[in-house]
């Protein structure tokens, strides 16, 4: 009855502090719940995820590439190579070829982490891809790189600094939540025009950088808008770590694009002081 009690004087700050403190512990779950499972494990459960979704594509594995905009039809070679971080998730990198040029190779990352008693895909990111050179195809790293392979280790450990991987962490984490819920699709709300805009995340921006007087963390970030191949929106995350897990507490449009002259450009909303920031290693 007093617990009651309590809860009804602040409802709100309650569940804010209620959801604080799951979010402070989601990542020691997770790594308790990743000694539940092997390395050959998750091998097996991605294999049989890319052979199921292969099955529905007459042999391929169909990818969207956002940086592109581009539909992939991919032929599915090998798992090459599984990075982990405690905590974090596991990290296969598959080998993929395009369906119609063999030489032509992609290496796919996935993010899968244990979710309610079983493994889960939160992402799919290429992070090398072809580009010809000298008349032959070689594979070029994307930028931004992923996230994960910004920690040098694969078991990192606690830190008294949050470090920029963490940030970009939480903030793809968010984007993949929000686009769970609207498929696969960001959807934004114009913190000026109160416009809703559906976006496709392409990637963070590095480096991402602090508040000198301590008040938070910021990254901006490349999103394009849903149907078009040349409207690229800059979307800054700010983030906080009052509960000892750096999360997003506010979204905010950096730039848009508009037409000028008859070219799609990017105008800043606002711009940030570099006096009051500084880069977070």
């Amino acid at each position: 009855m007093y617990a009651k009690k309590e809860f009804n004087n602040d409802p709100q700050g309650n569940l804010a502090r209620a959801k604080d403190h799951f979010a402070a512990g989601e990542t020691t779950q997770t790594a308790d719940d990743m000694g539940k499972y092997s390395v050959e494990d998750v091998k097996q459960w991605l294999d049989k995820h890319i052979q199921t979704e292969m099955h529905k594509n007459d042999g391929k594995y169909a990818f969207y590439d956002a940086p592109t905009g581009e539909k992939l039809a991919l032929t599915y070679e090998k798992i090459d190579f599984m990075r982990t971080l405690h905590g974090y998730g596991f990290f296969p990198e598959v080998v993929f070829n395009h369906a119609q040029d063999k030489d032509k190779k992609y290496l796919i990352d996935f993010w899968i982490k244990p979710k309610n008693g079983e493994l889960s895909l939160y992402d799919v990111r290429i992070y090398k891809a072809p580009k010809k050179q000298d008349g032959k195809w070689a594979l070029v790293k994307r930028q931004p790189k992923p996230w994960w392979w910004i920690p040098a280790s694969e078991h990192p450990g606690e830190s008294e600094q949050k470090r920029s991987w963490e940030v970009i962490s939480a903030i793809e984490e968010h984007i993949v939540a929000e686009r769970s819920q609207h498929a696969g699709l960001y959807q934004l709300k114009d913190d000026k025009t109160g416009e809703k805009v559906a976006l496709e995340f392409v990637g963070v921006h590095q480096p991402v950088r602090k508040l000198k007087d301590g008040s938070g963390f910021f990254a901006c970030s490349d999103f394009r808008k849903q149907g078009s191949k040349d409207e690229y929106y800059d979307i800054d995350f700010w983030l906080d770590e009052s509960t000892g897990k750096v999360r997003v507490n506010s979204v905010r449009v950096h730039k848009v694009p508009e037409l000028r002259d008859g070219e799609l450009i990017q105008v800043p909303r606002y711009l940030h002081d570099p006096a009051k920031t500084e880069i977070v290693p």
